[in-house]
């Protein structure tokens, strides 16, 4: 028995125009002008399709184990695949937190049973993400993309400090949720003109870009691989910017909201609670700058579901969080591309390529790579319709929105997880 081999013919394929892909025992064997399929391919036409590399998302929140009421690994995973993800990067948010080799075993079981797509589970930097005590970073390394407190910032210098020195001795990746809990003071939306127009306790920008600086100092000081989770301030950008321009090895995403939105967008309704929160025009403006020019490596959407009746209780009240898996190519594909902002092939570097070797995470186009692939019609409109979401998760200010571009199908390991094309 000869393995079966799959080819994408008539696509257009990303950086490269007009060629034919064909996949063999899930890896890419080969690409030509034009392959001619034998008796017994799977042949997948690609007509008026742009194929690009699968999508990888460094920041979702699965929810399981412990919060399986607002979404499942099953559920997560075939939202991923629907959006044109084969890869996502799981939040230590958790319970039991997978602060420990048995605890993260209780996360990757599920995973291994459940996952419709590639999932990397990260491990918390501190025991109980409560800042108090470091994890054991050599037993847990090679088991995890990298360490993260994501929803709490590692408030104590000198934890940072320690959780990067582990870091560095086992090539480890430390990726910050970055948050001075004290310049809080109680705010759950930006400290901008809707706050103050609207009766609302605002989050200082300081409270996201003042752990930055210090973090970058630490990482500089230690040459430590650090990663900054979901920026939102212009501080942050140029904070970054300048970091890298020293030869610190720093990275950030963003994601698509921050890109699209401002503070003065907002509406009394917890589809537009996040954290941290959308900001200024200013800062948007920050950001796409970041973006055109290199200084913010990737977009995460920072998937993040709720109940419904979590997310029912107001901009003060409602748990903080939206879900993006399902809108993100075609929100960016929207405002960015088709808005002439960047070019098809700048999206794809950054919610792809860059990703994966931030991550070092396998998956492309190239011969011998891992066929983790998408393929896009970038000019289909079409309306969201949250009612539709294979994720549990509901909450999105894209709800209604008419969207340009959309994933027809996902390959992951020369697999179709998500079709489109023939429903």
């Amino acid at each position: 028995m000869g393995k079966e081999r799959i080819v994408i013919k008539g696509g257009t394929v990303i950086g490269a125009g007009s060629e034919d892909i064909a996949i063999v025992d899930g890896k890419i064997a080969e690409r030509a002008k034009c392959i001619e399929p034998m008796a017994d391919d799977k042949v997948i036409d690609a007509t008026g399709l742009v194929v690009a590399p699968a999508f990888v998302d460094v920041h979702v929140h699965l929810r399981e184990p412990g919060y399986g009421y607002k979404e499942r690994i099953a559920t997560g995973t075939m939202a991923a695949a629907r959006g044109g993800y084969t890869t996502v990067c799981s939040m230590p948010n958790l319970n039991p937190v997978p602060d420990s080799v048995e605890n993260l075993k209780v996360q990757q079981d599920i995973i291994d049973s459940d996952a419709k797509i590639e999932v990397l589970p990260y491990a918390a930097i501190t025991i109980g993400r409560k800042g108090e005590e470091l994890v054991d970073v050599a037993a847990l390394a090679g088991k995890v993309c990298a360490f993260s407190d994501d929803g709490s910032g590692v408030q104590v210098d000198g934890m940072m400090q320690r959780a990067m020195t582990e870091a560095v001795k086992h090539d480890q990746l430390i990726a910050a949720h970055c948050e001075v809990e004290e310049l809080l003071k109680g705010g759950y939306i930006h400290d901008g003109e809707y706050a103050r127009t609207h009766g609302h306790k605002g989050i200082c920008s300081e409270s996201e870009w003042e752990q930055v600086r210090r973090d970058i100092e630490i990482a500089e000081k230690l040459g430590a691989r650090y990663h900054v989770c979901h920026i939102s301030t212009k501080e942050t950008v140029a904070l970054v910017r300048e970091a890298k321009a020293r030869g610190v090895k720093v990275t950030c995403e963003t994601g698509p909201h921050y890109l699209i939105f401002t503070d003065m967008d907002l509406q009394e309704d917890a589809r537009w609670k996040m954290n941290p929160p959308i900001r200024s025009a200013e800062d948007r403006a920050a950001l796409i700058e970041g973006i055109k020019d290199g200084t913010i490596d990737m977009i995460a959407t920072d998937h993040a579901p709720h109940s419904v009746e979590e997310k029912s209780r107001g901009l003060k009240d409602s748990a903080m969080g939206i879900v993006g898996l399902e809108t993100a190519f075609a929100a960016l594909n929207t405002h960015l591309v088709k808005r002439g902002v960047i070019s098809l092939e700048h999206l794809i570097q950054i919610m792809s390529i860059n990703p994966r070797k931030v991550f070092r995470i396998e998956g492309g186009l190239n011969i011998g790579d891992r066929a983790d692939v998408v393929l896009l019609d970038t000019d289909h409109q079409w309306r969201v319709d949250s009612n539709n979401f294979y994720s549990m998760g509901r909450i999105t200010m894209f709800d209604g929105r008419e969207m340009t571009g959309d994933v027809v199908m996902t390959i992951h390991r020369g697999n179709v997880v998500y079709d489109n094309k023939n429903k």
